[in-house]
């Protein structure tokens, strides 16, 4: 690498200030009491019988509070007579495996002793139908046998197509509850088609499946619940299209566009389904997804710990460390691939020695007039968006803006692991 540190030689780090940006982000007190609230407001437990095997279907990313939501769900359905069971419903996340997927929910906190219900977990699925164009539609197959159904997931805007309903009830219902046979359909045609047929797979599932309603959270800026909602089964297409404008109203984003350079520290399932949001970032793996800054260059500095390895997203950075790629496991993000036909989110990028390098390359490729003044932002990952770092360049802008509370004078920048 004699020859690449020769060439980086004269890219100077730019001195780094930390920042905290402020959203406007309602937040509930109290996510247990809002549950039951709206599961007593909407009267839908009263579609549960005694002795009812309910099962409650809950997914792979980082939902706030989700053990929460699992748990009062599952003491609700108590109180109603019935018989609860937790079904992983995250088409192929946890590589594709029954005990992967059990896994990923008890790292997400949700064990059956914090939710006080068994968790039946396996990939077998039954075909509930298929849709005029010949897509096969797939639910899980003890979700299948129950009585009733229930699913529960956070309403947000999807990271690879745009639609009236995107990442929410009824993608739980058609990829979530579809394991990965389910997941690998629903893709089959590209995201071009998916903003029809997560509707229409949905619907079929519920003509068919006992689903009676989806627990459904809004997340403020902040990746803590804003609201919480039970939606009855035959208001899902109805409602939740205004639920997914709410919770793109509340989203974070990064107040400096454009940026020559974006570093963000880590990646992750955890974080995103495409290890960092495109909807942040503004990079996105097919064409049928946008919105969020402009950014010339990208930087990924590492992977976090819950990923497992799964560098899902790392094809979407234009530069990394020798450090992160050691540590993928490459079956992970291929098997996610594979299932959902986009490969460019697991191709490698420039690969360099050391997170200086890395940052360096991507400065000198950023292709700013003054690479002495390039507009540099370091993020932890796209979730966590409250503290960041920006160059000494976007001092006077961030100064300018009311929603930007300069913390630090201009230091050096910091590597991963440093006190900031």
């Amino acid at each position: 690498m004699e020859i690449i540190s020769q060439l980086l030689q004269d890219i100077a780090l730019p001195k780094m200030m930390k920042v905290k940006q402020s959203f406007h982000a309602p937040e509930l007190e109290d996510t247990a009491e809002a549950v039951q609230q709206t599961l007593k407001e909407t009267g839908v437990l009263s579609r549960i019988s005694p002795g009812d095997r309910v099962a409650i279907a809950a997914g792979s990313r980082g939902v706030a509070d989700l053990s929460i939501l699992v748990r009062e769900t599952v003491n609700a359905v108590k109180s109603a007579g019935g018989s609860p069971f937790i079904v992983p419903a995250m088409g192929s996340h946890g590589g594709a495996t029954a005990e992967g997927q059990r896994e990923v929910l008890e790292q997400l906190g949700v064990t059956e002793a914090s939710v006080g219900a068994p968790i039946v977990s396996s990939m077998e699925v039954v075909q509930t139908g298929t849709l005029e164009n010949g897509l096969p539609v797939y639910t899980d197959k003890n979700a299948a046998s129950a009585d009733k159904v229930i699913v529960i997931n956070r309403i947000k805007p999807h990271t690879a197509f745009r639609g009236p309903v995107e990442s929410g009830l009824m993608k739980m219902i058609t990829i979530g509850l579809g394991k990965q046979k389910g997941a690998e359909a629903a893709h089959a045609y590209s995201f071009k088609y998916m903003a029809d047929h997560v509707p229409l797979m949905a619907k079929m599932v519920m003509s068919k499946i006992p689903i009676i309603f989806g627990l459904g959270s809004i997340e403020n800026a902040y990746d803590r619940p804003a609201k919480i909602v039970a939606v009855p089964a035959e208001e899902m297409e109805e409602r939740e299209p205004g639920l997914l404008l709410e919770a793109k109203e509340l989203m974070p984003k990064i107040l400096f566009n454009p940026m020559d350079v974006l570093i963000v520290e880590e990646i992750g399932k955890d974080i995103s389904g495409d290890g960092m949001d495109p909807n942040i970032t503004g990079r996105y793996a097919t064409p049928y997804a946008h919105g969020g800054p402009e950014v010339s260059r990208i930087v990924v500095l590492g992977l976090t710990e819950k990923t497992h390895g799964n560098a899902n997203g790392i094809g979407l950075a234009d530069t990394t460390t020798r450090k992160l790629f050691n540590s993928i496991s490459w079956e992970k993000g291929y098997a996610n691939a594979l299932t959902s036909t986009v490969t460019s989110v697991i191709k490698v990028p420039m690969v360099l020695e050391d997170e200086e390098m890395a940052i360096k390359a991507a400065i000198k490729t950023c292709n700013a007039r003054d690479l002495t003044k390039a507009r540099v932002v370091r993020i932890p990952n796209t979730l966590d968006l409250q503290y960041i770092w920006i160059s000494e360049s976007l001092r006077e802008e961030a100064e300018a803006h009311p929603d930007i509370e300069i913390l630090s004078d201009p230091a050096e920048m910091y590597t991963t692991g440093e006190t900031r």
